[in-house]
């Protein structure tokens, strides 16, 4: 068995932690927070995201630098509340 998490592993264990925390019901927070960033599209927002703090924190730039905080945060959740609200998906569907 692969130690590798995919994309839709990661949104699992996520649901199931968040269920049994919450005591909700898994439908419910499975359709609140599951994969919607496919791996290029999360390795795209990780490099960005480490591009502009380094940037920030190096001077380059100014203090909005700092924004990369959020396609690193989407990027390692490979989840996007703006995709979901604009109904998109990047993530590959198992089949």
């Amino acid at each position: 068995m692969s130690s590798r998490l995919g994309c839709q592993d990661i949104a699992l264990l996520a649901t199931d932690d968040m269920a049994s925390g919450l005591g909700h019901h898994r439908d419910t927070v499975e359709n609140t927070m599951s994969c919607n960033v496919g791996k290029t599209d999360k390795t795209v927002r990780i490099v960005v995201g480490i591009a502009l703090i380094l940037l920030a924190l190096t001077g380059v730039v100014g203090a909005w630098g700092w924004i990369g905080i959020v396609p690193l945060a989407t990027g390692f959740f490979s989840f996007c509340p703006a995709y979901r609200l604009l109904g998109l998906n990047t993530c590959q569907r198992k089949r």
